[in-house]
């Protein structure tokens, strides 16, 4: 027990842990991003209101979340509190040598970018994740051919047209040659939105927050777990810089762009 003690109380034993938590999280953009493609199909939102249920409902999913929320909780505080503790312990900066010419200015703002990459997951977390969890989503009635393969939406309402509720978060049934699936629509939530340019402003830019904070973050977890070497550093840069900080931001951004310009 003293090693664990020592672990999350001791400078290196938090470095370890943050740059763990963070490559963790790098998993977790990639699935995110993957499952938030169904955004783009063209099928009223089905799919992602699909995804999203299993997502929420799935128990195995639902366990590794807190795990989740505790990795970013964690990696964005202790992140945080690293840097301010760095930068307190050299008060003048860079007064013998040039900061500029011995780092990227993205591993000398990881404390900045971080922060405003916690302010933007709050604004996230609000706009959707509590919202579905306990805001008023409505109901979407999808009525599938299963002949055609033809998709059509309609509110989920009464004979007055007042909005129904289900006391789950799906329904699924077949009627003759049709699937019926009443879900909760998260996807309107989504189109609703990214109509505000204020909204994809802000995802925008935390979208080039995250690449900047991941272009340096990705490679140096790997260092601070002692991962460095020739052999391997080249690989650890691409996927880095490649996949981490330019492929998943741009996805990420261009969902609220396509929202914005095309619904």
């Amino acid at each position: 027990m003293n090693w664990f003690t020592k672990m999350f109380t001791s400078s290196i034993g938090q470095k370890l842990i943050v740059a763990l938590t963070g490559l963790f999280l790098c998993t977790f953009l990639l699935v995110h991003a993957s499952g938030n493609l169904q955004l783009f199909k063209h099928d009223n939102g089905m799919s992602f209101n699909l995804y999203t249920v299993f997502m929420t409902t799935n128990p195995l999913i639902k366990a590794f979340s807190y795990i989740l929320y505790a990795s970013i909780l964690f990696h964005a505080f202790k992140g945080i509190h690293l840097a301010y503790k760095n930068r307190m312990a050299r008060p003048i900066q860079y007064a013998m040598t040039d900061g500029k010419a011995n780092s990227h200015w993205t591993s000398r703002s990881m404390g900045i970018l971080g922060t405003l990459i916690l302010v933007f997951l709050i604004v996230h977390m609000s706009d959707f994740w509590f919202k579905y969890k306990r805001g008023h989503i409505p109901y979407t009635q999808y009525t599938e051919n299963m002949i055609t393969g033809e998709i059509a939406a309609t509110p989920y309402v009464d004979e007055s047209g007042n909005p129904k509720t289900l006391n789950k978060k799906m329904e699924e049934y077949v009627e003759g040659n049709n699937r019926i699936t009443i879900v909760k629509d998260l996807y309107q939530e989504v189109v609703f939105q990214f109509k505000n340019p204020i909204i994809v402003l802000l995802y925008v830019l935390a979208m080039f927050a995250i690449a900047f904070h991941l272009f340096h973050g990705f490679r140096s977890g790997f260092q601070t777990l002692g991962l460095n070497h020739p052999r391997y550093n080249n690989a650890i840069q691409f996927v880095g810089t490649w996949v981490f900080a330019i492929i998943i931001p741009a996805i990420f951004a261009a969902m609220p762009l396509y929202f914005f310009f095309t619904k």
